[in-house]
């Protein structure tokens, strides 16, 4: 007979070089707040109530839990004898240990804003939050104000008082690494629209604007301007509805006009006017500042305001100025006005067409122009007096650059 032989062999434990992993997470203690306002009308009658008992407001839900304010008219207590009236916070629904901060504010009628507040917010508390134990729990005062002394006083109106009580109740949680990593794209609705406006798929109405014809898409035109709205589904409906004529506008500002409401973005300006001087965007957002406004669109007005805030020129501002006028865009006027006002710009500015425009359309702003050069004048002459002449490029009289200020 055979003999097997068993061999035991050994292997040493294989060291990782990999340095061992890493976790953390973060505890996170906050306030969850709420406010009530509670009003006490006919304070004269509620005295003699007697003491221990309490008028209370409707419950309010702060952090989950409902409370109410409770205000004793006779006071809390026997000992004090009906000398003051207790106000206090009550927890109103099932809870044990709720941690919690308080305020307490009885509001000065008078307008003087001189109210009686005690608070816990926004100061250190040497033993922490509140705790209440359960329901009926209550944090007030026994003595909040003596009574002589709040019937004499501004708190006190038309035989009201109002008192406003805030909670915050405390929460804390544990926030561990995030087990995951999504990253949102930005919305391409606009895109998504722009594409459709340019299939010209579905398309249930027409606009012909000098000549030429857009179609559009009544539902998305209605949901983006209050003027299409009432233009396409409204009691005063244009009753030509398949094909609306335009009247006083370009049909290029049209298209843009249609772009920016299904993009929700401006178009390429020069390759829009088929205009490469630096001015198309000024000349474009001058009329679509303009458009904005016809059709209440205004994010686009707003738009076309910023561009030619940053866009003032000599050539253009004095029709720029005008517009502002027109539409009631005052940011705009403003830069309008104190650029044209400029020693440096104003004959230049006096000698374009859109000045002979400004002059003839708003007349009134020629008054307020001229009390902006008035002002720059007066600042000159105080400058000067002060030694520091400004010359027109910017420079002072010793060539040093300075900032001019109107």
């Amino acid at each position: 007979m055979g003999m097997g032989r068993v061999c035991r062999g050994s292997s040493k434990p294989s060291s990782s070089s990999s340095s061992p992993s890493m976790t953390t997470s973060t505890s996170l203690t906050e306030t969850v707040n709420g406010s009530h306002q509670f009003k006490i009308n006919g304070y004269s009658l509620s005295k003699g109530l007697g003491i221990g008992k309490y008028i209370a407001s409707d419950t309010f839900m702060v952090g989950g839990y409902d409370w109410a304010i409770y205000f004793y008219p006779d006071g809390k207590s026997i000992e004090d004898n009906a000398t003051y009236v207790s106000l206090f916070i009550a927890l109103a629904s099932e809870g044990t240990d709720v941690r919690a901060l308080f305020e307490l504010t009885l509001l000065d009628q008078s307008g003087k804003e001189r109210h009686k507040v005690h608070s816990h917010f926004g100061r250190t508390l040497e033993s922490g939050p509140y705790t209440l134990k359960y329901r009926g729990s209550m944090w007030g005062y026994k003595r909040f104000f003596k009574r002589t002394a709040l019937e004499t006083s501004d708190y006190l109106k038309d035989d009201c008082l109002s008192v406003h009580c805030s909670v915050g109740v405390v929460r804390s949680r544990t926030e561990g690494p995030k087990i995951y990593s999504i990253t949102v794209p930005s919305s391409d609705i606009g895109q998504n629209f722009g594409q459709i406006l340019e299939s010209g798929k579905g398309t249930d109405v027409n606009f012909e604007v000098d000549g030429e014809i857009f179609a559009a898409h009544k539902l998305v035109l209605a949901a983006r301007s209050p003027v299409f709205r009432a233009q396409l589904f409204g009691p005063m409906k244009d009753r030509n509805a398949q094909c609306i004529k335009v009247e006083d506008m370009e049909a290029p500002v049209f298209k843009a006009l249609l772009h920016f409401i299904y993009w929700d973005d401006l178009p390429d300006m020069q390759a829009l006017t088929g205009l490469n001087s630096k001015w198309a965007s000024t000349l474009m957002a001058q009329h679509l500042l303009a458009a904005a406004d016809r059709y209440g669109l205004e994010r686009l007005r707003l738009l076309s305001e910023a561009i030619l805030c940053d866009d003032v020129a000599i050539n253009t501002v004095a029709t720029t100025l005008a517009l502002a006028e027109q539409h009631h865009c005052f940011q705009l006027k403003s830069v309008c006005l104190k650029f044209v006002a400029l020693p440096e710009n104003l004959r230049a500015v006096m000698q374009t067409d859109g000045f002979e425009y400004l002059k003839e359309s708003c007349p009134s702003v020629l008054t307020e122009l001229l009390e902006y050069v008035v002002k720059i004048g007066e600042h000159s002459i105080i400058a000067c007096r002060n030694g520091n002449e400004v010359m027109l490029d910017g420079s002072d009289v010793n060539g040093r650059r300075v900032k001019q200020r109107i």
